[in-house]
């Protein structure tokens, strides 16, 4: 039987690697949104602007007509950028809980893309419709695009939990 010692240590380890594997995922996301910006021109989200719907919340404000002619706030892109990798460690704990401890130590790709591909229903039925961007885009200009950007970087990010699960497990 294990003591409370030992079982702390298993937590705090435990956390450790979800940490780790969502920082990573998320941060391969970031790398990815860079390479499109490099590569093709194609902008990412303005976390900035995640940060300044995030700030207006607590005084009741949700929804936008247009997040970006909405007035700036004080380090709203701090906040937008600690936002988006905390919610990145979130579901990589979300991955932890589903299939369990055991998946730290022997990764399979698949429960990282399901998890990663499943996370884009928050921007498409939460973010971009609280931003004045419609349900999945259907207000921007080309919504189609905008569906497969959101879609392809969550794929990403799921390969990310993959690809940093990974990494953790040959050190773990």
């Amino acid at each position: 039987m294990l003591d409370s010692f030992e079982i702390f240590s298993l937590f705090i380890k435990l956390m450790g690697c979800v940490i780790f594997i969502g920082i990573g995922a998320t941060a391969i996301m970031d790398l990815w949104t860079f390479f499109l910006r490099c590569a093709f021109n194609i902008r990412g989200l303005d976390f900035a602007l995640v940060g300044r719907w995030l700030a207006r919340m607590p005084s009741g404000k949700f929804m936008h007509q247009s997040i970006g002619n909405s007035p700036k706030i004080s380090g709203e892109a701090v906040i937008g950028w600690t936002a988006h990798y905390v919610i990145g460690i979130i579901y990589a704990a979300i991955v932890v809980l589903i299939w369990g401890e055991a998946w730290i130590d022997t990764p399979r790709a698949m429960p990282g893309i399901i998890v990663g591909v499943a996370t884009v229903t928050v921007p498409f039925f939460v973010m971009q419709p609280c931003f004045g961007m419609g349900i999945a885009g259907s207000k921007t200009p080309n919504p189609l695009f905008v569906r497969v950007k959101s879609v392809t970087s969550h794929f990403v990010f799921g390969l990310g939990i993959y690809g940093a699960a990974l990494l953790i497990s040959s050190v773990v």
